[in-house]
């Protein structure tokens, strides 16, 4: 079995649910020991009320091939954070990946709204949960990561530079928050160059999260009944699983400095790499929607999946 991350040590910053859940259990299958933070535990829930637990995700992570280490950890707490890097110093020695996913923002973006009637406590606070959360973990634990060459940091985000820079993501705040993440990546691949070390940002495409499976009705079992809400989501949409293994390619990548800054999709990684989604497709969600969605036609996975 191919385990081209054995040996090496993950913290996966949100990994409660979505993103966060697929990327740390595509890189327990590729081997490496995953530390999965969140705030809700099998003992406690944070305030969104989901069913998700840290300890569920690292459970996955040990079944695929690695070791799952669930954390309680809220990233907006400074020392939170630096107890959570002092613990794994300790266990492991070393950091050789740290994935930003911290996000929680669901429940605050008022969409196609003004800034001036957006709720200014749900806006900010999406910020804060948006980027302060990545500064913080990032501040605490790249002093750990930058002690051997390799190292990666993903920053994990919603757009590629390119189309977020042409493209209003139909809020103030929300367009703020995804703009920054991918600034926040160029900013520490400059810091970390020095030390042969890496960031980069990633986004998913349209991701089939927990709550976007609810919101259409549909569980990953039968996802494509979702045609009948939105044929495009039933087209081009990918597993959560399927940014993890862009991650998990990422830091197996022998030739990752050269991508160093850069912005990435999960489909466009797929392409280069030859991952696949967990059924077997390579979905290239980005492209999808620039040509097919945002041009009003039909939807049509063919050359897309």
């Amino acid at each position: 079995m191919d385990l081209p991350l054995d040996g090496k040590v993950a913290l996966v910053a949100g990994a409660t649910r979505g993103a966060g859940r697929g990327t740390a259990v595509a890189l327990g299958e590729a081997g490496a020991t995953v530390y999965c933070t969140g705030r809700t535990t099998r003992h406690r829930t944070s305030e969104y009320g989901r069913r998700e637990t840290i300890e569920e995700t690292a459970e996955l992570v040990t079944a695929a091939g690695g070791t799952g280490i669930a954390v309680e950890v809220d990233h907006l707490q400074a020392a939170d954070v630096e107890a959570l890097v002092r613990r794994i110093d300790d266990e492991q020695g070393r950091l050789d990946v740290l994935v930003n996913d911290v996000w929680g923002g669901e429940n605050l973006v008022e969409w196609n709204t003004p800034v001036w009637e957006h709720s200014l406590d749900a806006g900010l606070k999406m910020l804060h949960g948006a980027v302060d959360t990545h500064l913080v973990t990032s501040h605490f634990a790249l002093p750990l990561l930058i002690r051997r060459p390799g190292g990666l940091v993903v920053e994990m985000t919603d757009g590629t530079r390119e189309y977020n820079a042409t493209h209003y993501r139909l809020s103030a705040f929300y367009d703020l928050a995804k703009w920054a993440v991918l600034r926040l990546a160029f900013s520490q691949a400059e810091d970390l160059k020095p030390f042969q070390c890496t960031a980069v940002a990633l986004t998913p495409g349209w991701m089939r999260s927990e709550m976007m499976l609810e919101h259409y009705g549909v569980t990953e079992a039968n996802w494509r009944d979702a045609a009948a809400v939105n044929p495009h989501f039933a087209a081009i949409s990918e597993s959560p699983r399927f940014v993890g293994r862009a991650v998990a390619a990422l830091a197996a990548d022998p030739d990752l400095a050269s991508r160093a800054g850069g912005s990435f999709s999960s489909g466009g990684l797929a392409r280069e790499y030859g991952f696949t989604d967990v059924d077997g497709s390579r979905p290239d969600c980005w492209r999808y929607l620039t040509e097919v969605q945002d041009a009003g036609l039909p939807a049509a996975s063919q050359g897309y999946r």
